[in-house]
């Protein structure tokens, strides 16, 4: 099985040979086009370049420069052993195994980066690339110093964190198995205008304050208690504490969180720990400048001033630190800084956290209740990232990261991994170009360090600019006509003389000399750009730049530019074509390759809606903007999106909250209303239902601006729970009610049917014709019949019948 090293020069190499067959399909060969007049000229040009030190190279061929490709050389035949062609290599000195366990070995044992010690050879324009691992070990030692602002508005927190020490070590004892704490409060300098300075408040600065009449004087830092796994010593210390009184409402916490910092021996900073600095406070901090105010115009110098009382004796003489000196000096000792603020003050301290690498916020309850939760998240979310910071970078070195993270997906331009698992290892690779040679003698190196890890990787430079044909120079050799030097194939004749064995004095000019200086017949001598003398052109001096070649048809100074700027200031020039530097590409060196800024913050490339082109997002998603695609209110999964920052910011529930990352993926600004408008223009509605069955309703806007707004209702919408008894009743109720519906009509049908039936029997009684004692269905055996008959008789007519 192949190592990621071995597939990584693979890699590199093929950049080196692609780009090399790149020149030679345009039909332009870079090592030539340049015209180096030495081997250290040549190296310089393009990696891909290599010299020929060979004494008789070049005989019988047309093109004689001993400055071309390795196989274009050997062709023209120049032996190998004569070919001066360096590349860059990579070497591990140190590679410690990584440790799995912290406090459980022996500590100085533990190792959290793999490998620690490295050493490049870098020629330059030429890559090569190196992987590092970082694994954040188990129960590793733990130290936090808990730096509290007392001043008057604290009262209540103070209160609060009386037995704080008990209640975090039970906590922090879940985590780690080696925890200290420590104690430290400040307030602000005490001088004008910070501070009250007349005499009536030098001892009790809350004099005539009817809330809180007594209070200490005011101090910038003191240091309380040093870091002791003796967590009773924290309480008492604690209860020992009162609060001050400062003027204005900025404080000094500034000057204290740089202390804190700098004094490692006064505090008990352990080497083998992680270091936790908890700033607490509820207004914002002075900055650099601010001491201004009071004549402080002496920066602060990082140092630490302590005196003998533990108290900060420099602060009425030096001003506030910068960002910038506090993100050094945290750095530099391996402090993770959590800011604890209240809610109204969270947007303020986060855009601190821009700017001070290692820094998180935690919102704090106005009464510091939730302090240990606060920390126990913020320890955790720390302890769920790894970013990589680059420590005395040499300015001719460029850098480019790849990260590897848990899903084994490359991340090119990223330096960081999040939502990791302590015991889970991550992987970087590094890919090293050097720019230029620095001047000779110079050592170059740097370091690669995990921020807040004591850990790091040592980074050794050597630079491969000169040829090892070099070394055997030798001054007025006969092959130079004893006038010059010849070094590696070459003589570099005293000043006067010319040609290729300083056989020729300058001046001397003829024709047969001028059809050497053309490029080709009917082109100008020299290109117009200089003039022909001993068969060899000496071009003109310019003051746009370097005019070269040997037909001086090449200068550093015609390529293209962009916004006025040759090779956009990211290449170099050579021969009409730039040279770009690494990480950049185009006609003009325009086009970064860097991939960081498009990174959203959930770690897709532009939010998985559209490309990174240059170093800039392109969004491909309809409806999609923002630089990196991440605002899109019209896309299918937006309101998906949002409804995991509103369960989060709003309920603290949800996946985002389990995962600590809500603060880092939901930055969107949320309002709650009592009421929801649906009717805004621009607004996206949004609906989910929660998991009791209740409706959550909010819309999403994107203002022309950028931000968004999410505004949701403050409860959701739940209608009453149904009564399990009633709905019952009802249902059986509902169910008598439709058997009686049926019985009765069932009994209207029948008893209609009945009187119908009886109503036909009554009118056929009425209409009989017989008497009621006889049978009318009975008949008499004799029937009789009247018949009428007609006679005469004795000569009378007779009417009778016969029976």
């Amino acid at each position: 099985m192949r190592s990621p090293g071995t597939r990584m020069w693979r890699v590199a190499l093929c950049c080196v040979l692609m780009e090399t067959f790149v020149h030679i399909a345009r039909g332009l060969n870079i090592c030539t086009s340049g015209s180096a007049t030495s081997c250290e000229e040549c190296l310089l040009i393009h990696p891909s370049c290599a010299w020929c030190a060979q004494e008789d190279f070049g005989k019988g061929w047309t093109v004689t420069s001993r400055c071309d490709f390795s196989q274009n050389l050997q062709k023209r035949g120049c032996e190998a052993r004569f070919i001066e062609y360096p590349t860059s290599s990579m070497s591990i000195l140190q590679n410690t195994p990584l440790s799995s366990k912290g406090s459980g070995s022996a500590q100085y044992d533990v190792t959290q980066i793999m490998p620690q010690r490295v050493s490049l050879s870098l020629r330059p324009g030429g890559q090569t690339w190196f992987g590092l691992q970082v694994r954040q070990v188990e129960d590793y030692p733990v130290d936090i110093y808990y730096l509290m602002d007392l001043s008057l508005s604290m009262k209540d927190d103070l209160d609060t964190i009386r037995n704080l020490g008990t209640k975090l070590a039970y906590e922090m004892g879940k985590l780690t198995s080696n925890f200290r704490l420590g104690f430290g409060s400040f307030v602000d300098k005490n001088m004008s205008p910070f501070s009250y300075t007349a005499p009536k408040y030098q001892e009790n600065p809350c004099s005539g304050y009817k809330l809180f009449p007594n209070c200490v004087p005011t101090f910038g830092f003191r240091h309380i208690l040093s870091l002791t796994d003796k967590v009773d010593r924290f309480n008492e210390e604690v209860q020992k504490q009162m609060v001050s009184r400062n003027r204005d409402a900025p404080e000094g916490g500034f000057d204290a969180i740089l202390q804190a910092a700098v004094c490692k021996e006064e505090i008990g900073w352990r080497k083998e720990a992680y270091h936790l600095l908890v700033f607490a406070t509820d207004d914002v901090p002075h900055l650099a400048l601010d001491g201004r105010l009071g004549g402080l115009v002496q920066p602060h110098d990082g140092q630490c001033h302590l005196n003998d009382k533990n108290e900060y004796s420099a602060s009425t003489t030096m001003d506030y630190p910068s960002l910038a000196l506090l993100g050094e000096k945290l750095a530099e000792n391996n402090i993770f800084l959590i800011f604890a603020v209240t809610k109204r003050l969270y947007v303020i301290y986060k855009n601190f956290t821009a700017l001070i690498p290692g820094t998180t916020v935690e919102i704090l309850d106005q009464d510091s209740k939730n302090v240990i939760q606060l920390i126990i998240a913020a320890y955790n979310n720390i302890r769920s990232k790894v970013e990589l910071t680059v420590w005395d970078h040499p300015e001719d070195i460029s850098l480019s990261f790849t990260a590897t993270c848990q899903d084994g997906k490359p991340l090119p331009g990223l330096m960081k991994c999040a939502d990791l698992k302590i015991g889970d290892t991550v992987s970087f690779n590094v890919s090293v170009e050097a720019r230029s040679c620095p001047p000779r003698g110079t050592d170059q190196s740097f370091t690669i360090k995990p921020v807040g890890f004591k850990d790091r990787l040592e980074v050794t430079v050597d630079y491969q600019c000169d040829c090892g044909c070099s070394r055997k120079a030798q001054l007025n050799s006969r092959i130079c006509s004893s006038i010059g030097t010849y070094n590696c194939g070459t003589c570099l004749c005293e000043p006067g003389y010319l040609g290729a064995h300083c056989e020729c004095q300058e001046g001397e000019v003829s024709s047969m000399y001028l059809s050497a200086c053309r490029e080709a017949e009917g082109k100008q001598v020299c290109s117009g750009r200089g003039e022909c003398s001993c068969n060899q052109c000496l071009c003109y001096e310019s003051e746009f730049g370097k005019i070269y070649g040997s037909f001086c048809e090449c200068d550093d100074f015609s390529c293209p530019r962009h916004k006025g700027i040759l090779c956009s200031g990211h290449g170099e020039c050579h021969c009409g074509e730039c040279k770009c530097h690494a990480g950049y590409i185009g006609d003009n060196c325009d086009c970064s390759t860097e991939t960081s800024s498009c990174i959203s913050d959930d770690g897709q490339m532009c939010s998985g809606r559209g490309s990174c082109v240059c170093g800039r997002c392109q969004c491909i998603e309809p409806g999609a903007f923002g630089d990196t695609c991440e605002k899109c209110p019209t896309c299918p999964d937006a309101c998906g999106t949002k409804r995991d920052c509103i369960e989060c910011r709003l309920f603290k529930s949800g996946h985002l909250a389990d995962n600590q990352t809500c603060q880092r993926l939901c930055k969107d600004e949320i309002i709650t209303v009592e009421t929801l408008k649906t009717d805004e223009p621009g607004a996206v509605l949004c609906l989910y239902k929660t998991d009791d069955d209740c409706v959550m309703k909010f819309t999403y806007l994107e203002h022309a601006s950028g931000q968004s707004v999410l505004t949701a209702l403050k409860e959701p919408e739940c209608g009453g729970g149904p009564d399990a008894m009633m709905v019952l009743l009802a249902v059986v109720g509902s169910i008598l009610l439709v058997g009686v519906a049926l019985l009765a009509a069932w009994k209207l049908v029948i008893t209609v049917h009945d009187r119908r039936e009886f109503a036909r029997f009554q009118s056929a009684r009425s209409r009989a014709r017989y008497e009621m004692a006889s049978n009318p269905l009975y008949k008499q055996p004799v029937s009789t019949h009247f018949v009428e008959t007609d006679f005469n008789m004795y000569g009378r007519s007779y009417n009778g019948g016969v029976h």
